[in-house]
């Protein structure tokens, strides 16, 4: 006939099953934050440009203008702001909502010149808000980027994200022109 065979089972020790549990929520937890980041992107990226703006515009430390364009200051510069007719030493990085980068001044080889108003309207706009030394975030609404054209990698009626550093700004010499070079800086 069958015996039964007794098996000694050896008592879990405290505190076993505490570790197991606190693993398996720690486990779920990154899932969860894991699968949120993975599909942020995307959501912001075919959101309409209106309701990106109005979600945007709530977050603390952002400011809308009376154009539309929404900024955060990320460091504070000092001193004067630049006009439209200066030209501005400055550090940028472009991106859609999506997070994808589709230009930066590194890529140029660091900070680059440019006249102020030669660029598109609100990028025009932040750099005037703009003192030395300050850093914002700027999100263009098309009406103030590339509209419903696009450009190149930017899609048409697409909001756009900027991370501008003004380093420095000096009047446009005169006789230069908006299609002179930029000067030395």
């Amino acid at each position: 006939m069958s015996e039964i065979t007794a098996v000694p089972l050896r008592p879990i020790k405290p505190g076993v099953l505490t570790t197991l549990w606190v693993g398996i929520a720690i486990a779920l937890a990154v899932a969860v934050v894991w699968s949120w980041t993975s599909t942020r992107a995307q959501v912001a990226a075919a959101q309409p440009p209106e309701a990106f703006l109005a979600e945007n515009g709530k977050r603390k430390g952002v400011v809308t203008t009376p154009s539309g364009l929404q900024y955060e200051v990320l460091k504070a510069g000092t001193g004067p702001h630049p006009g439209p007719q200066d030209i501005a030493l400055i550090d940028y990085e472009g991106r859609l909502t999506s997070g994808e980068v589709f230009d930066a001044s590194a890529r140029n080889g660091g900070p680059v010149p440019l006249q102020v108003s030669g660029v598109v309207p609100g990028f025009s706009e932040a750099l005037q808000l703009m003192s030395r030394d300050a850093k914002y975030r700027v999100w263009l609404p098309p009406q103030l980027g590339y509209g419903a054209q696009g450009a190149g990698p930017i899609p048409p009626n697409a909001v756009i994200v900027f991370d501008i550093t003004l380093h420095a700004f000096q009047a446009m010499p005169a006789g230069m022109g908006a299609m002179g070079a930029a000067p030395p800086m």
